[in-house]
């Protein structure tokens, strides 16, 4: 195990490395930059205040100079600044992926507690009333885009009932540290959680539903009933311990991909996370944020890939990666 992830880290790097000359390239490509948008707007900017200021900054190097200064400022955690803040990107980041981080770990949480349930119920008792509710539940949930169902919720249960914010991440009024901060922070997840949270259940009650059934008719199943093993022990020991596999397998891609859901959930909720500064980002061209938010998705889904791995083997004894 100690070489496949080793292994696996090595052959990250070169990944990498094609992953930042592709943003790199794909960000230079864009059209305009954060200073020339100013040029409009700012009656102290003229075009040649605006060249000046960007021969300062670098920005009318060559482009492979630019790269490799970039590069070289991610290898010592530099990620440049923010032209439209005014503030290292580090710093600009590093409360907003706080948010998200627990905005996304909020969100797994819950659709792992609302789907597995619901994939049990629905695989071992095929065709009965409870598995055409949960059938039907998951072709809503399927068939709904989650920015739809997030305004929906947001309208509903944030302006109609008035049960929960409709924005930010805590209440500006609370003291920070203290209970009424915790508690204010809990109310404002509750709604963008739950509303990514439904939605992301369709694929895991699916793929569990479908290997109960799939793993109830094997012959090591067959022969455990045989022996008179009892049923609980069958599904629990010989059934769910297998049909759990492709959910394990999976974990480390849904936390990619919450990540990436939550730019719908942190923009329709006004959540100061990541997902939101990247929109904002794009729209002001502030390349310097862009880039580091696409680098550090990249890191994040090889990363992930390199999890699922890693909880697949370790749940099946059968499976030995050398």
């Amino acid at each position: 195990m100690l070489k496949f992830i080793l292994r696996r880290i090595l052959i990250m790097i070169p990944q990498l490395i094609i992953l930042s000359v592709l943003i790199f390239a794909l960000a230079k490509a864009m059209p305009g930059d954060a200073l020339t948008g100013q040029l409009a707007s700012s009656p102290k900017m003229d075009a040649q205040t605006l060249h000046e200021l960007k021969q300062k900054l670098g920005m009318l190097d060559p482009p492979y100079v630019q790269y490799f200064r970039w590069l070289k400022g991610l290898l010592h955690g530099d990620m440049g600044m923010s032209i439209i803040h005014q503030t290292p990107v580090t710093q600009l980041l590093a409360g907003r992926m706080e948010n998200t981080i627990l905005l996304s770990a909020a969100v797994l949480i819950l659709s792992y507690l609302i789907a597995i349930p619901l994939g049990i119920v629905s695989g071992r008792w095929t065709d009965s009333w409870a598995d055409k509710m949960v059938v039907g539940y998951n072709y809503i949930t399927f068939a709904t885009p989650l920015f739809i169902f997030a305004l929906l919720m947001l309208f509903i249960f944030g302006f109609v009932l008035g049960w929960f914010p409709t924005s930010g991440s805590v209440d500006i009024r609370v003291e920070n540290g203290t209970f009424s901060y915790f508690m204010s922070k809990v109310n404002h997840l509750i709604l963008p959680a739950f509303s990514g949270a439904i939605i992301s259940t369709t694929v895991t009650i699916q793929y569990l539903r479908t290997e109960i059934i799939d793993t109830k008719i094997k012959d090591f199943v067959k022969t455990a009933r045989a022996k008179g093993v009892s049923e609980s022990n069958v599904y629990t020991r010989h059934i769910l311990r297998n049909s759990f596999l492709p959910i394990a397998a999976f974990l480390g891609y849904d936390i990619v991909s919450l990540i990436g859901g939550s730019v719908f959930l942190e923009s329709i909720y006004g959540y100061p996370g990541i997902g939101q500064l990247f929109i904002t980002s794009i729209a002001q061209r502030d390349f310097s944020v862009v880039t580091a938010l696409v680098m550090i998705s990249g890191l994040a889904t090889l990363v992930g890939t390199l999890l699922s791995d890693i909880i697949l083997s370790a749940v099946d004894p059968r499976i030995r990666i050398e």
